[in-house]
């Protein structure tokens, strides 16, 4: 197998601070707490493992989104990662979170953005089929948004996220990328409960009734049981 495969645990801000790391050019050293080493010669995945309860913003959401008072209240850090799209809460085992990373010259690499991110979404629907999610289809038209796409990831569509056949966003990617290579975050939720994310966001009452409404349908979780299975195939079918 071509890819590195690491495994991390901790908090989400220090596994996000660590991705960030990584694609801006860090050594394996630093990353693995070893002292200076060369960077990778080849594609990394992580499979990240959050101890903690994290809102993570993307990189361009304003911090005047965010009920402060509600995640202190509720034990939730607050978590800016480096790559763009809407929050993310971040949970233990509500989210199969998957870091994966290329160079600039790796045969996977495109310049075109929106292509970029098709190989990711084809692997991990070839995974999730493998672990009995049925039809799913990998989105490869343009970006679709909508009112809550600014404030949720799972609210809109972009190149390379996995769907099902309702068009729920089963996985969705966040890119980020530099001269070093370019890093995909990738979110796949084991439970939908987009309610849990709302609560934590400075929305009027009303607004947050019709928001949790409109992204009921807007994704759909595969299910705790099937997280150790498709991370596994996952890693398995990487090209």
């Amino acid at each position: 197998m071509r890819w590195q495969v690491r495994r991390a645990s901790g908090k989400a801000s220090e596994l996000h601070e660590k991705s960030a790391a990584l694609v801006a050019g860090a050594t394996t050293g630093v990353i693995a707490g070893a002292g200076n080493v060369a960077p990778p010669p080849g594609p990394v995945a992580v499979v990240q493992g959050s101890v903690d309860r994290a809102l993570v913003l993307g990189s361009t959401q304003p911090e005047s989104m965010v009920d402060r008072a509600a995640c202190a209240a509720n034990g939730v850090d607050v978590v800016r990662r480096r790559s763009g799209g809407g929050a993310v809460l971040v949970e233990p085992g509500s989210v199969i979170w998957v870091d994966l990373l290329i160079g600039p010259t790796d045969p996977l690499w495109s310049d075109d953005v929106g292509r970029s991110t098709w190989w990711v979404g084809e692997a991990w629907a070839e995974a999730l089929q493998g672990a009995g999610l049925g039809d799913l289809d990998v989105w490869k038209g343009p970006m679709v948004r909508n009112a809550l796409s600014p404030l949720v990831c799972f609210a809109g569509l972009g190149p390379g996220e996995v769907v099902d056949a309702r068009r729920r966003k089963v996985v969705g990617i966040s890119q980020r990328r530099t001269r070093h290579g370019a890093l995909f975050q990738c979110a796949c939720v084991t439970r939908w409960e987009p309610g849990r994310l709302l609560d934590l966001l400075v929305l009027p009452d009303n607004e947050r009734e019709s928001a949790a409404g409109q992204l009921a349908c807007a994704a759909a979780g595969v299910g705790a049981d099937r997280a150790g299975p498709v991370v596994e195939d996952l890693l398995a079918v990487l090209p």
